[in-house]
């Protein structure tokens, strides 16, 4: 589902931004809901989605958390090593997480949490989404790994899902290119102003926040 550099990425979902303070995954709005269906339509088979941009966190969270709500076995995956923030905003323990196991202090196991989802956004979820944070702050040079690739590789065959929140567009270079090889789809997220320009990836589309 790559697009070649070069070509426009199109917009496969447009999300509206929120006021306030931001929210848990069990608590989206009935228009995000149907925005992160359209988007997973847009998906098609993809089984590894890679998010970037300022909203990577946002979307990739609302993207596991909607198809978890359909009934899919879905993993989360924390990727950015340097800014680690899913483990605050979705109550989970902060490690050990993909840094541990990379480094290999941890196996896969420990670094799994699994996350009951509530409100709205449960729907017909038939088990938790589990998760993989962070864990502590750490190279992103990790990422550029084989045991890094293994893993993905290893949830790619355990879940039917596997939605990555990956590094920035302007963090490192070598993480988010070694990320984009494993990935099916790789989505841009983020204001459309700030989305603009040559992109250090192929994009698969874009996920607009107005």
């Amino acid at each position: 589902m790559r697009l070649r550099r070069g070509r426009a990425a199109p917009v496969l979902a447009e999300i509206r931004a929120r006021r306030g303070p931001a929210t848990r995954s069990g608590a989206l709005r009935r228009d995000e809901l149907e925005a992160y269906s359209r988007l997973a339509e847009s998906l098609g088979e993809a089984r590894v989605v890679l998010a970037t941009g300022p909203a990577k966190s946002r979307i990739a969270v609302g993207s596991a958390a909607v198809a978890t709500a359909a009934g899919r076995r879905v993993a989360l995956v924390e990727a950015d090593l340097a800014d680690p923030s899913l483990a605050s905003a979705l109550g989970l323990e902060p490690a050990p997480g993909l840094h541990e196991y990379l480094r290999g202090e941890v196996e896969s196991q420990a670094a799994l949490q699994s996350l009951v989802l509530a409100g709205p956004a449960a729907g017909g979820a038939t088990e938790p989404l589990a998760c993989v944070p962070a864990g502590e702050p750490g190279p992103p040079s990790l990422l550029d790994t084989d045991r890094c690739r293994q893993a993905l590789s290893g949830l790619r065959e355990s879940y039917e899902l596997v939605v990555v929140d990956g590094v920035s567009l302007d963090g490192d270079r070598l993480g988010l290119i070694a990320l984009a090889e494993v990935a099916d789809a790789t989505l841009a997220c983020g204001p459309a102003g700030e989305l603009r320009g040559k992109q250090p990836i192929p994009i698969t589309g874009l996920v607009t926040v107005v």
